[in-house]
């Protein structure tokens, strides 16, 4: 599959390098986008600043925000957004953006790396399978389930678990990780929940996946950092009206307080 991005070329180091001039290529197939690229499909998306989310029917957009401290009450006071979260149905994904080399993608390297992690420190267990995209990290990772988290299921949830998953105290969670590099950055996607293993479920995060616009910018960015997220304003206004209410998303790695705007 063709990805409508620009060639990719080495980026030098972040304190001394010059913004070089944007090259858009031909457009083939399907994104995610560069947002420098012409031919963009006009959708309706919400601009998260380093990203553009399309959206639709069936469709919730969360934030996920690292909060500089928190109130009383738990709730998230400053911080910054470090994720964007789709979540439909039963199922969620995950999207980060990052700074990469022109010449060198770097989605190698982090899969190598996310799946000696999950084996280290989360004792889970993963496989490369090839997408839609290229080559995914397949995981399954053990969630805990304590006495708290299992009176907030439902009941008939709660009673599909076998009595042994429950006195062992965590279940495997499957997740999938996806990489797209693009020029000058990279995307990930952690899918989570029944689209992992449920086509028609996946099929509406893929074409979600498929249509995000990057926003590299142009200023020098040293390789992995992460691309700054803004807040949409109807987003900061919805935000202001709940009064600090916090909601959760589905994240298999807790990055701190989430925060959601649904549209």
């Amino acid at each position: 599959m063709a990805f409508g991005r620009r060639r990719q070329e080495e980026e030098p180091a972040a304190e001394t390098a010059e913004v070089a001039e944007v090259e858009t290529a031909e457009v083939s197939g399907t994104g995610p986008w560069d947002a420098a690229t012409d031919e963009i499909p006009e959708l309706e998306r919400i601009d998260f600043g380093s990203i553009q989310v399309p959206i639709g029917q069936g469709i919730e957009v969360q934030v996920n925000l690292e909060a500089a401290e928190v109130d009383e009450e738990g709730n998230p006071v400053g911080g910054r957004i470090v994720a964007v979260t789709v979540v439909t149905g039963e199922s969620a994904m995950q999207l980060q953006a990052f700074a990469a080399p022109k010449r060198a993608g770097i989605w190698d390297e982090i899969r190598k790396e996310t799946a000696q992690e999950i084996a280290e420190n989360a004792q889970g267990q993963t496989q490369e399978a090839e997408g839609p995209f290229g080559t995914e990290l397949h995981a399954l990772i053990p969630a805990p389930l304590t006495e708290e988290i299992l009176e907030q299921m439902p009941e008939e949830m709660r009673a599909s678990i076998p009595q042994e998953v429950i006195d062992q105290g965590y279940a495997w969670q499957p997740a999938k990780f996806i990489g797209v590099d693009g020029s000058r950055w990279f995307l990930r996607a952690v899918v989570t929940g029944a689209a992992v293993e449920d086509e028609e479920q996946w099929q509406v995060l893929e074409d979600v996946f498929s249509q995000i616009v990057v926003n590299r910018g142009e200023h020098p960015m040293p390789p992995r950092e992460l691309l700054e997220f803004t807040l949409p304003t109807e987003a900061q206004q919805a935000m202001a009206e709940a009064d600090g209410d916090d909601d959760e998303g589905i994240d298999p790695f807790t990055r701190g307080p989430e925060i959601s705007e649904v549209r």
